[in-house]
């Protein structure tokens, strides 16, 4: 279970977790909705052990990040940055000597599926193609709990279908727990257990998605929409 508490974070004046709580709970996929500048990107470093919050705490399985929690941990952030030269092969085989969890075979499957040549030159590639790859790279771990910070950001719709399913079918067969990053609400809304919506670094909402929709007769979509226009009035 991931656990963060009365988080606080500010970067100058600018206050990117305001008092923020919530849990994911095992076995789930969460996502984390907002607009640029809500704090989600900030949410994912402190979880990741990557930044260190001014107030507050977080939790995985009840400890703090650090070198255990990075062990049950794969993070993909928004802004992932592999040597240009690199083929998709090269950074495999990086990613398969610093992790122990790494899984070959996972691996090979993921690229058969993403349409991805292992000899893809990582410099020559579209932004959904490095996208895919990136998506790759993270899942072939054997690790419980993963974090995407927004996987779908500038990629085209065929991509971010292929990218998508990719998640589904990953969590369905490892069972593993996913925090994912997104303000492209549409194409995540059936795949999310829960939600949480965020906006200027604070927690508007939390929920089942399936209970939130049933109870007030509209879509994920119309929800955020609602919850976000309410905060800006």
């Amino acid at each position: 279970m991931i656990q963060v508490e009365h988080a606080i974070k500010s970067f100058g004046s600018k206050r990117a977790l305001d008092d923020l709580s919530f849990t994911a709970e095992e076995g789930r996929i969460v996502g984390l909705l907002g607009t640029n500048g809500a704090g989600k990107s900030t949410v994912l470093k402190a979880v990741a052990g990557l930044l260190r919050l001014d107030e507050g705490r977080v939790t995985i399985d009840g400890k703090p990040p650090g070198l255990d929690s990075r062990k049950a941990l794969s993070y993909l952030p928004d802004n992932q940055a592999w040597y240009t030269w690199m083929k998709l092969s090269d950074a495999m085989t990086y990613m398969a000597d610093m992790y122990v969890d790494w899984d070959r075979d996972k691996a090979r499957h993921l690229a058969e599926f993403l349409e991805l040549r292992p000899d893809m030159r990582i410099q020559s590639a579209s932004k959904g193609t490095r996208a895919k790859m990136n998506l790759l790279l993270a899942l072939s771990r054997q690790s419980k709990y993963v974090l995407l910070d927004e996987p779908f950001s500038g990629i085209d719709p065929f991509a971010r279908k292929q990218i998508a399913q990719a998640i589904v079918e990953d969590f369905m067969e490892e069972g593993q727990s996913i925090l994912i990053t997104t303000q492209e609400v549409s194409e995540v809304e059936t795949m999310l257990d829960g939600v949480l919506i965020v906006h200027d670094g604070r927690l508007l909402l939390e929920g089942d998605v399936e209970t939130l929709r049933l109870e007030r007769n509209q879509s994920l979509f119309e929800i955020w929409k609602e919850v976000y226009d309410h905060a800006r009035i």
